[in-house]
């Protein structure tokens, strides 16, 4: 069987790697021992993300990543490409 999920509203801020606005209440600093490590997803500095918690654990937030929240309340990452295939940006 084949469905379509309903449309639904969501809120989504894309995260620009700063702790300021609507990010500073769910964003985190991740201290790390190894400063110098690289994020596996981006290349750039794991110390220069953010974690937030969602409903499977604590995800890593990379700048440019579009930080949603969901029906629920709950928030979660979204890598760029992935949003722009998923959602559609309404004025």
């Amino acid at each position: 069987m084949k469905v379509r999920k309903k449309p639904v509203l969501v809120d989504a801020v894309l995260w620009d790697g700063k702790f300021d606005g609507d990010v500073t209440e769910f964003s985190l600093f991740i201290v790390v021992e190894d400063r110098n490590r690289v994020c596996e997803k981006c290349g750039q500095h794991i110390v220069e993300h953010g974690s937030i918690p969602t409903l499977e654990g604590r995800h890593i937030v990379c700048p440019g990543d579009w930080i949603i929240t969901g029906v629920a309340g709950e928030k979660y990452p979204c890598k760029p490409d992935i949003f722009e295939r998923t959602y559609e940006k309404l004025e």
